[in-house]
């Protein structure tokens, strides 16, 4: 359903691999989340979240710096601080995380987007933007999952660990939002290099 283990550990290695010779801070930043596995972006995006007490959707440089530094990014302040200017466009000295995590992203063809929103809106019954177990109960079939079959889970157990996948490891709400959700598949896209491999995958997964 996810991305696999392997195509994760191999994207992790390689990530590892190009990071020793990365100059682009950019490019160095986006290798350190990949480096962690799909997920690492998304992970990155909530704890900046977490960092936005008024909810203003942005960040100032200090905010920014310490947010690298809790997710245990290395760069030193320099790096930081020309990254941080490449975002901030219009030099208001704060820069809006959305538009962060957009750019952070690898790369997808329009083709893999098409087909990670298919899914979501899929998984999305209700269409309010955000997958929820209530959302699940008529798409994902939890009765063929071991842990519910030998009586260990409830389906809401089996509901909530698959939406766990998506969701942030630091902030797990049991909600999961689209741009979670694009976050998440946007790591597993870095790890497939053929679009047709990639769609194939996504179609047999959510069944589209």
């Amino acid at each position: 359903m996810s991305g696999t283990a392997r195509h994760d550990r191999e994207m992790s290695m390689q990530a590892k691999k190009n990071l020793a010779a990365c100059t682009d801070p950019l490019e160095k930043l986006r290798l350190q989340c990949l480096a962690r596995g799909s997920a690492g972006i998304k992970g990155l995006g909530r704890v900046f979240k977490i960092m936005d007490d008024d909810n203003s959707r942005s960040l100032d440089f200090k905010e920014f710096l310490k947010g690298l530094n809790d997710y245990g990014v290395m760069m030193d302040k320099v790096e930081a601080q020309n990254l941080f200017s490449v975002f901030d466009k219009d030099s208001s000295g704060t820069i809006d995380f959305d538009e962060f995590l957009v750019t952070l992203r690898p790369p997808m063809s329009n083709a893999r987007k098409e087909i990670i929103m298919q899914a979501f809106r899929k998984l999305d019954r209700t269409g309010d933007g955000i997958v929820t177990i209530e959302d699940l109960r008529g798409v994902y079939n939890a009765k063929y999952h071991p842990k519910y079959q030998n009586g260990e889970w409830t389906e809401d157990q089996v509901f909530r660990t698959f939406l766990d996948n998506f969701d942030s490891p630091y902030d797990k709400d049991g909600q999961v939002t689209k741009e979670e959700f694009i976050n998440y598949y946007s790591g597993v896209s870095a790890s497939v290099d053929s679009d047709v491999y990639f769609i194939l995958m996504m179609k047999n997964a959510w069944k589209l």
